[in-house]
């Protein structure tokens, strides 16, 4: 269990004023000129040390993508610094709370980031539909350039402007290189890589494209030092984490906790439990619904990190847990989801773009039992097929949930199938014997 002392988020829940006096309460610009004084090396090397992965789902550790960035510019570059803030994955809602009610640490992130990468300048991308958040956001920024913490001339010493750039609702824009075709005034389609975005990014300058929660954790791992934050979860899986929590629980929430804390933990301590008891858990989707489902089975060692979700054939994601408890149709769930990423492909491969329709179709059919047996094989190749053929990740996780269905609920499917043909060979009968 995390102690009140170690958290980041000190105003996840709107308890206080999300404005710089507030901020400045909770220690936010306390000391930021000292940390920038520490130099570029100094500040990666601590990151790095620090032992934090990046919260937007890969989990690539921070540290590292920012040693990526050129030292200097041999050919009269500006570097920038991209936060990815459209929070579009289902289930997810942890980014939001950051920027409604906390967008000040998400600020001087960006200015301790920025300086460590040479960025001259950051922009904020915000999903569409967020737009209390955008204005709270933009409210903070102006507070921020209006103090002289940010800006030309500001008290820390390193020149960097930040804008905020609001999107048009586009999933796929969660993808760094679309997010960057996007912020670019053109349509949101994943770039081909190489090259990498550290190399030819925004404008073609080099940029790093970093998660709100990941950038928002920089001023406190630099406050408190990278031995603090390493000392909470498990080794790989260091630091504190926002789990939002929804689906069938008594109390969905968004909740900060240390890395590596049991699922069952987290629902019944935050959520008040499963609805029903947790004898009534059917499975868990632990990081967004582009992960593979969990089993109950598997659920109640669970332990909630990058290592934990792999040991059951799953993945962190955005730790945003969904909850199904008995009473759901999982076929008719995985369908539902399937229609999701079949209207999100940006249509660009071909095995995504055909693909995930194809793939919805057949499971609206399964979901009814209108199906044959051996589609269930045909279903796991085409998922199989679309797995890694795709410009960018979008394919792996519009395929990895149906993989996960099948994974463990293939006898479901089966029976669904079984009752279908029972009963439409009893109404061929029936009809036969009116017949005569």
């Amino acid at each position: 269990m995390l102690d009140d002392k170690d958290r980041i988020f000190k105003n996840l829940y709107n308890t206080g004023d999300f404005g710089l006096e507030g901020a400045k309460k909770r220690g936010g610009w306390d000391g930021t000129k000292a940390i920038i004084e520490k130099g570029r090396d100094g500040i990666i090397n601590e990151m790095k040390v620090s032992g934090q992965r990046g919260r937007g789902g890969a989990g690539f550790p921070t540290g590292l993508k920012w040693s990526f960035m050129p030292k200097e510019s041999k050919d009269g570059r500006p570097s920038y610094l991209v936060v990815n803030a459209d929070e579009s994955e289902p289930g997810t809602c942890k980014d939001r709370e950051i920027m409604r009610h906390d967008p000040h640490l998400l600020i001087e992130g960006c200015l301790i980031a920025g300086f460590a990468m040479g960025a001259v300048a950051g922009y904020i991308y915000v999903r569409g539909e967020f737009i209390r958040e955008r204005q709270r956001l933009q409210a903070a920024i102006d507070q921020a350039y209006e103090a002289r913490l940010i800006g030309k001339n500001n008290i820390h010493g390193y020149d960097f402007e930040l804008y905020v750039h609001h999107g048009a609702g586009a999933y796929i824009c969660g993808e760094e290189t679309a997010l960057l075709e996007s912020l670019e005034g053109k349509k949101g389609q994943p770039r081909l890589k190489p090259p990498f975005p550290a190399n030819v990014g925004l404008y073609g300058c080099p940029t790093t494209v970093n998660n709100v929660e990941t950038i928002a954790q920089v001023p406190d791992i630099m406050r408190r030092g990278a031995a603090w934050f390493s000392s909470i979860g498990r080794p790989n899986n260091t630091g504190t984490k926002l789990y939002c929590i929804s689906g069938h629980v008594e109390k969905p929430c968004t909740v900060e906790d240390a890395m590596g804390t049991p699922l069952r933990e987290l629902i019944e301590r935050h959520a008040g439990g499963v609805r029903g008891g947790w004898d009534n858990l059917l499975a868990v989707i632990p990081g967004g619904s582009s992960m593979p489902i969990v089993p109950a089975a598997q659920c109640d060692p669970l332990q909630m990190d990058f290592d934990g979700c792999a040991a059951v054939k799953s993945s962190l994601g955005t730790a945003a847990i969904i909850v199904m408890d008995k009473s759901t149709d999982i076929i008719r769930a995985m369908a539902r989801i399937s229609y999701f990423y079949k209207h999100e492909s940006c249509g660009q491969c071909t095995p995504c773009r055909e693909g995930m329709g194809w793939i919805w179709r057949l499971l609206t059919r399964m979901t009814e039992g209108r199906a044959r047996k051996e589609e269930i094989d045909l279903l796991f190749n085409v998922t199989k097929q679309i797995e890694g053929h795709t410009i960018c990740a979008f394919g792996e996780g519009a395929v990895w949930p149906v993989q996960g269905l099948l994974r463990h609920f293939r006898p479901e499917i089966e029976k669904r199938i079984d009752e279908y043909t029972a009963r439409a060979g009893s109404a061929h009968v029936h009809v036969h014997e009116a017949a005569e």
